[in-house]
């Protein structure tokens, strides 16, 4: 399924983990601020399971050692699992659940497990047959809908929707998963933001900077929820997974950090619902404007798991009400069975298509130079335009921004 919303960044030096000359680690420049060790004194995202939809997953590396449920995989779409074509899907999963073993990538959630779903993206090599039998996002989705996994991962996009894929979606969210993808790569060519980040009932996830600022190639509009850091940090260069990356960037890494924030927090407090988990990762944002009027670029924020880890009493509100309604058109489950299967959604502003979207692309890109919106922590919010911006003040800060409320 799905058109391009962006390439995976490469850069023309790699290095092998382990080698003295590289550390992975070092360069994942927002474990420091995000107080990762921290973190994991209380939480690892230990009993958390994510189903990752994308290129596959090499549960060999020495990151995912250990990480990866291979026989989890429901067999309806089992094919190709952990034969990862474009190296996408083991970076995703890496920065998500990865050990840091030998060098290698750290990820948030180190207890997590990783369950791979090997979807066909733009890049899929072999032909006719092998597309054939590489199963499509919308098998996938609603194959790890009936697993025991809380979260699906989805570090990939469509230009259109599909019919078909938005009752997979809704499919999935009745059975109480968080769902979380990219809003795409097309941020410095105002496109629009990709399936199925636009589809009631995903968080669409934007990137972040190490300033704490969105970059120019982050997708904008309506659909954005969160932001999370996706820019500059390393990624497996190719399939021959001999050495890894600098720089890589993109919405992609976004939606793994994003998704290991929730694990780390739905860890900590298993008897949550995903409204909950939802509505705490919304309300600890880290954001310099009104909640009320969420950001087109950044959403409620970036996420800010530790703000709930360090709060044993943290109130994460009503189990059966869905933070995002408005945005939704709805809230699926407040009158449902949390294993009941909806029909489409009639009230939802989302459109949609009877035809499936074209192939789908990874939310990954090269870094875009100027910047869009900031979220950290500093009180410092700014966006550039080209050559122009109007300031404004927020808190005693000269600020240049453009939002508008969202209305979906």
């Amino acid at each position: 399924m799905v058109a391009v919303l962006g390439a995976l960044a490469v850069v023309n030096v790699g290095f092998a983990p382990g080698a003295a000359a590289y550390d992975a680690q070092s360069k994942q420049w927002y474990l420091e601020p995000m107080q990762a060790e921290q973190m994991w004194k209380v939480s690892t995202g230990k009993g958390i399971k994510i189903a990752l939809i994308d290129s596959g997953v090499n549960a060999n590396t020495a990151s995912l050692k250990g990480q990866v449920l291979t026989d989890e995989v429901p067999k309806s779409v089992a094919y190709g699992a952990t034969d990862d074509y474009l190296g996408h899907g083991t970076s995703m999963a890496e920065l998500i659940a990865g050990t840091g073993a030998g060098g290698s990538l750290q990820g948030l959630a180190p207890g997590a497990k990783i369950v791979p779903y090997r979807i066909e993206l733009d890049g899929l090599k072999g032909g006719a047959e092998e597309r054939e039998k590489t199963p499509d996002a919308i098998d996938a989705i609603r194959a790890a809908a009936d697993t025991d996994a809380q979260i699906i991962s989805m570090s990939f996009g469509s230009v259109g929707p599909s019919s078909e894929e938005e009752e997979a979606i809704e499919y999935a969210a009745s059975k109480g998963k968080l769902m979380i993808a990219s809003v795409g790569n097309k941020g410095q060519t105002k496109g629009s933001i990709g399936y199925p980040a636009a589809y009631p009932y995903v968080v669409g996830v934007a990137a972040v900077d190490s300033s704490g600022t969105v970059p120019e190639f982050s997708s904008s509009g309506d659909y954005v929820d969160l932001s999370a850091p996706g820019d500059g940090f390393p990624g497996w260069c190719d399939t021959t997974f001999r050495s890894y990356c600098d720089d890589k960037s993109g919405t992609s890494p976004a939606v793994s950090i994003a998704s290991a924030s929730a694990a780390l927090i739905w860890s900590a407090h298993p008897d949550w619902t995903v409204n909950q988990v939802t509505r705490s990762l919304i309300d600890t944002a880290s954001r310099t404007w009104a909640k009320g009027d969420p950001s087109k670029y950044a959403g409620y924020g970036m996420v800010r798991p530790r703000k709930v880890l360090e709060d044993p009493n943290y109130d994460a509100g009503p189990a059966n009400v869905d933070p995002l309604a408005k945005e939704n058109g709805g809230d699926l489950l407040a009158n449902s069975a949390s294993t009941a299967s909806p029909s489409p959604s009639s009230t939802s502003s989302h459109s949609t298509a009877s035809q499936a979207p074209e192939r789908a692309s990874t939310g990954g890109t090269s870094a875009a130079g100027s910047a869009a919106e900031s979220t950290n922590d500093s009180n410092i919010l700014w966006i550039t335009l080209g050559a122009a911006a109007a300031a404004i003040v927020i808190a005693g800060v000269g600020v240049a921004v453009l939002r508008a409320r969202r209305a979906r």
